[in-house]
């Protein structure tokens, strides 16, 4: 079975929460809103305005062909938001800001293990940003909603990234496709990512998850798994340029657990 949330942390408002919104929004929540971007600028003045964003914010040693793809991706995102509604951030400073960097500065704070799996991409959030600075590693990513696969897979063909596997469903103990790393910035429990990839994660392998400043109650919860993990690194940091304020917490798995009976895995749950 899946590992339950046991800390009553709400995903959901968490991640209202993280977006910014509060109070009134909070309870009538966003559905039924479908953001499109005002303006989607040309692939060439894309790369200039990335270009000056990324030198004002600390990134300006990323290369003229990694600020090209990152357009193209600001781009077909943009593109695919006319159709669906897969970010809130539909400015380029804020795509660059709060999707780009990000994602990328994880690679500034700690060193990836490869091959690394994107648990719960969304539309490709880190994986993507991640696969144009590793255009040689191996990269895969997990999504359970086929409307966000469909857009990865595109992605995939019009960016031409290799090397990049994309997996169409969610992951959980029952998944064992063996990698090195984990990585994800989506808003579930840290115990219950530990707990979901324990049979894929290979013993030594690394768990990277990209947090909120306020984590420490799931920490704690999360040590329930410590017989199969240790906590290695608790970095906390902001955006550069930015007050907006980040934790990085990297788990070593340290012991092999007992593989489930794969016969019982029970039916995924539909998705939208």
């Amino acid at each position: 079975m899946a590992h339950k949330n046991k800390t009553n942390i709400s995903p959901y408002k968490t991640r209202k929460e993280r977006d910014g919104l509060s109070g009134k929004a909070l309870a009538q929540g966003n559905h039924g809103r479908h953001k499109r971007p005002e303006v989607i600028y040309s692939l060439e003045e894309a790369n200039d305005r990335l270009a000056d964003i990324f030198r004002n914010h600390e990134f300006g040693h990323i290369t003229h062909e990694q600020r090209k793809k990152l357009a193209h991706f600001y781009r077909l995102l943009m593109e695919t938001q006319g159709k669906e509604n897969f970010t809130r951030l539909l400015k380029i400073k804020d795509i660059a800001i709060k999707h780009f960097i990000d994602c990328m500065i994880v690679a500034k704070l700690t060193e990836l293990t490869f091959p690394l799996m994107d648990v719960g991409t969304g539309p490709g959030f880190p994986g993507i940003p991640l696969k144009i600075l590793y255009p040689e590693q191996k990269i895969i990513l997990a999504e359970g909603v086929q409307r966000r696969v469909e857009f990865l897979k595109n992605v995939r063909e019009e960016m031409d990234l290799k090397n990049l596997a994309i997996i169409g469903r969610n992951i959980n103990p029952y998944f064992a496709y063996p990698v090195q790393g984990v990585i994800t910035r989506a808003v579930e429990d840290v115990g219950n990512t530990l707990a979901n990839v324990l049979t894929s994660l290979q013993t030594g392998g690394k768990v990277f998850l990209m947090k909120g400043p306020n984590v420490d109650p799931e920490i704690k919860a999360a040590k329930e798994l410590s017989e199969f993990y240790a906590l290695e690194k608790d970095i906390a940091y902001t955006l550069p340029g930015t007050e907006d304020h980040r934790r990085l917490l990297v788990y070593k798995k340290i012991k092999m657990a007992p593989l489930p009976d794969f016969e019982e895995e029970p039916w995924p749950e539909d998705e939208t």
